[in-house]
């Protein structure tokens, strides 16, 4: 035991110390839990793409509409649609999945104040999580592509996960389309000014990890042109 472990342990009485110790290591079958539960939903899925974005979209906003098409362009040409599960960019990607008769999937996860699973995945493909790196590696481990709307953090915490798995080679390499130009560009400008070009903290080739494109028939044409050239394989 560490001197730091010793000090905290010397605040609780052995009993508690106990308790906590016995939970960090329980936690551990939990997390299994999640994971086994995960891979036998979605190991025989078939190719899909992850559509991202805000929760906070609502149903009248251009957004959803366009989140709604892009999943129903990505279903025609025989891809099935993964999300968080949820509201907003969630909800409109698998609607638009469930339209187009594809694969519609939900990773719903478990927040305070109570995210619930939209009412257009598929009943035998929707997980819910507790833990929100075991319901990234989902996205990771099911995915042949991402679709990225305009979102808050947790859209840009699955966004540079993908990248950096990407580019340190943990994954296999898939496409990443951005949409939106306005909401993406300054970003981005920002990454090729300052973190290549002023500080050297990415290579050139970092740049052709994602797509920037304005519209629905834009990002499936992306996709579906990238797997013409690789074969679809999974990405563990």
């Amino acid at each position: 035991m560490t001197e730091d472990e010793k000090k905290i342990r010397d605040s609780f009485n052995d009993k508690n110390w106990a308790d906590i110790r016995s939970n960090d290591s329980w936690s551990i079958f939990k997390i299994m839990g999640e994971f086994v539960n995960g891979y036998e939903h979605f190991a025989k899925i078939g190719p899909c793409v992850s559509i991202f974005g805000s929760a906070r979209t609502k149903p009248d906003h251009k957004y959803y509409k366009m989140a709604t098409e892009t999943a129903y362009l990505l279903t025609q040409k025989g891809y099935g649609v993964i999300t968080g599960g949820g509201p907003g960019i969630m909800e409109a990607a698998n609607k638009g999945a469930s339209a187009g008769d594809g694969r519609s999937a939900g990773c719903n996860i478990e927040l305070e104040f109570e995210q619930d699973a939209n009412k257009y995945i598929d009943k035998d493909k929707l997980v819910t999580f507790n833990y929100f790196f075991v319901r990234k590696v989902m996205f990771m481990k099911y995915s042949q592509g991402f679709v990225v709307f305009p979102g808050g953090f947790g859209t840009f915490d699955e966004l540079f996960e993908a990248m950096t798995l990407i580019q340190t080679k943990k994954i296999a390499k898939f496409p990443i389309v951005l949409i939106n130009r306005s909401y993406w560009t300054g970003l981005f400008k920002w990454i090729e000014d300052v973190m290549l070009d002023q500080e050297h903290n990415i290579a050139a080739e970092d740049l052709n990890l994602y797509n920037i494109v304005d519209t629905p028939a834009e990002a499936a044409k992306i996709i579906d042109d990238f797997y013409k050239t690789y074969k679809l394989q999974p990405n563990f």
